[in-house]
């Protein structure tokens, strides 16, 4: 199958791109153990590779356009291989910040919005519409089969292996990539440097805020590192972030009007269909990532999973989104794009509703595996669809840029969506608490006030053994303990259950980002059997 080759090298570099992150979620412990650092810090190394990835994501798609796609696919995987490489013999958090967090996440940057024009590129038609369904499956397998392998890795072997393992896979793709033709641009623009920097700042500002709100306070201040006027920093990152992108926009117009390259055509984001396109990314994601913070916890520190039995019981998403998405060239030439991206968004309503129900004390394994998996079908309808219905809605010379916007909507929409829903999580966490605290007689008075005074700053999610042991240790006495334990378990089921239906509130907002995508059925006739299936579509 010479025509699919391609896409078997850009689906490999895709897992690639996906599969680290979620690697690093359940190796935490272990990074802590052998860096001597804290949580803290390795979160912050995490956080620090989206950061990355979001600030130069839409600089990476005009790069693609000034040296050539796969050249620039090839130079962002050598960077990304050299990060690997680096993190995989990292013998400080500096190498490792320096590997992970920034070789990768200028890789990735570089990578991601060369890979999506490349897929438009290289096919037409209904082919391009499975070529991009494929990839979205293939994302949503390394999201959700990243847990296993590094699970697996970090229990058996050592988290390194697994950046051994990229290393490979880079040079793998390196070795194959002049299976992928090229995408060559009419002309060669200027690189807008200040436009880059200014789009850096500003995207920077903004998602560091919405990953820092649960630590700072979304208003109120918790642990922020100063205190405007009384508030927390976070929405003064984050206004300060939007203020950062309206002078960007300002100077793109300014360089339009006297002839110069925009760093991206800003006209782009009036086109109906890839405006809605973008917002329907960046709703995926931002659910996506919401429930992915939110079931580990319930596995993990209420049911007691590890990290590679946690990762098992997430794999039916992986294997429902890649078999949905990759019907979707079946599936779009029978319904509409929009009609298809509803649906999906009504099975991950339906999905997260069902997740609700099985948040008990003890793991209903066969509900849990449906939600699961119906939650796999949903994503997988949107991921079928979305890839294509971005890239077709502009001309191949916007290929790159659509790419870059593609990506930095969903990196705003992970953002947004850890923060989010975490932080409904943690809220309801604390307050749940200390509500059921506070009311139940069996608590004494001294224990009461020095519980509530203790969960000002906010109470941690973890196991309720490390809640029992803690008051023991204090001095508390086994009957108290066992009822305040009693009232932790209890505020951690119902503040899961609140960050959920947090989810379910946010599919149900997410259809009306569907509004301009196309909602008619192309392609049907014989003249436009080689015609782009949503081409020129705007709603």
């Amino acid at each position: 199958m010479k025509k699919w080759a391609p896409l078997a090298v850009l689906g490999l570099a895709q897992f690639l791109m996906v599969l680290d992150q979620a690697v690093m979620n359940v190796s935490i412990t272990q990074l802590v153990a052998d860096f001597d650092t804290s949580v803290s810090t390795i979160q912050g190394v995490i956080t620090m590779y989206s950061l990355v990835m979001a600030m130069l994501m839409i600089t990476g798609g005009k790069v693609g356009d000034i040296l050539g796609r796969r050249r620039t696919f090839a130079i962002g995987m050598v960077i990304y291989g050299a990060g690997s490489a680096l993190t995989a013999v990292s013998w400080s958090v500096a190498t490792l910040a320096v590997g992970w967090s920034v070789l990768e996440g200028v890789g990735a940057a570089l990578v991601l919005p060369a890979l999506v024009a490349l897929i438009a590129g290289n096919y037409r038609g209904r082919d391009r519409v499975t070529a991009y369904a494929v990839i979205g499956g293939i994302a949503g397998a390394g999201i959700a089969v990243g847990p296993i392998i590094g699970g697996w890795a970090t229990t058996e072997l050592s988290w390194r292996v697994v950046f051994v393992g990229e290393v490979a896979i880079v040079l793998v793709v390196l070795a194959t990539v002049r299976l992928i033709n090229d995408i060559a641009a009419v002309r060669r623009p200027q690189l807008d440097w200040i436009g880059s920097v200014l789009t850096a700042l500003g995207l920077g500002m903004i998602v560091f805020g919405f990953l820092q709100a649960g630590t700072w306070g979304w208003i109120a201040p918790k642990d922020s590192p100063v205190e405007p006027l009384g508030f927390s920093l976070t929405p003064f990152m984050v206004v300060g972030g939007l203020g950062v992108l309206a002078t960007f926009r300002w100077w793109e117009a300014g360089r339009v009007e006297r002839g110069e390259d925009p760093l991206f055509k800003l006209e782009l984001l009036r086109i109906p269909t890839l405006r809605s396109g973008l917002e329907s990314f960046g709703a995926q994601n931002l659910i996506l990532m919401g429930v992915f913070f939110t079931i580990p916890l319930y596995l993990q520190l209420v049911v007691g999973l590890d990290a590679l039995e946690t990762g098992i019981r997430m794999l039916p998403i992986s294997i429902a989104m890649f078999i949905t998405s990759s019907c979707g060239g079946l599936l779009s030439s029978r319904w509409p794009v929009r009609s298809i991206v509803r649906v999906g968004l009504v099975f991950v309503l339906v999905s997260i509703l069902v997740l609700i129900g099985t948040i008990e004390p003890t793991l209903d394994g066969f509900k849990f595996s449906a939600a699961m998996s119906l939650l796999g079908v949903g994503m997988g309808l949107l991921a079928s669809q979305l890839g294509n219905a971005v890239q077709s809605a502009v001309g191949d010379d916007d290929r790159s840029e659509a790419g870059g916007l593609q990506w930095t909507s969903a990196q705003l929409g992970s953002a947004l969506g850890v923060a989010v829903i975490g932080s409904l999580v943690l809220t309801g966490l604390t307050n749940g608490f200390v509500n059921s605290v506070s009311a139940d007689a069996g608590v004494p008075e001294d224990v009461k006030v020095a519980l509530v005074a203790s969960a000002d700053a906010g109470v941690d999610f973890v196991a309720s053994s490390d809640v029992n042991d803690a008051l023991l240790a204090g001095g508390v006495d086994q009957a108290t303990t066992d009822t305040v334990v009693a009232s932790y378990e209890e505020a951690q089921l119902r503040s899961l259950k609140a960050g959920l239906l947090g989810g379910a509130f946010l599919a149900l907002l997410a259809l009306y980002a569907t509004s301009n995508l196309p909602a008619s059925v192309p392609g049907r006739e014989p003249d436009e059997a080689n015609r782009d299936p949503v081409d020129g579509a705007e709603g």
